[in-house]
């Protein structure tokens, strides 16, 4: 009975942390516009960023007066998500004053490694 109910339990607390993890509609909201600008600008594309920028200031907005679902660390979390909405302003504010390719690269460069702070670093530690 032992062996049967280990795998069980360890299959369900997956399911648990993964949804846990995929409530935070917002985060999962302003990971699609990251992605569909930051991957090609690594490619030296930017006409997405520059398309897109807008969006990704209201999107980072959205995220950061969303409510800090369980499992993240709210005092962590919630400054490192005002630095992000700052570097999305920056990027929208330099696309309309045409910027070159390669100041965007790098300040696209600069969110998304935000971006990915928050996914590392405020998550709760689970004990």
């Amino acid at each position: 009975m032992k062996k049967l109910l280990f795998p069980i339990i360890t299959v369900l607390l997956s399911v648990s942390s993964f949804a846990q993890k995929a409530e935070w509609k917002e985060m999962t909201d302003f990971h699609t516009i990251m992605s569909s600008t930051f991957h090609p600008a690594e490619e030296n594309k930017l006409q997405p960023l520059k398309e897109n920028a807008s969006s990704l200031v209201t999107k980072a907005k959205a995220w950061e007066t969303s409510a800090v679902p369980a499992g993240f660390n709210v005092s962590v979390t919630k400054p490192i998500l005002k630095k992000l909405v700052k570097q999305c302003k920056e990027i929208e504010k330099s696309v309309k004053k045409n910027k070159s390719d390669a100041e965007l690269k790098s300040m696209i460069t600069a969110a998304h490694d935000t971006f990915h702070e928050i996914m590392e670093k405020c998550r709760e530690e689970k004990h």
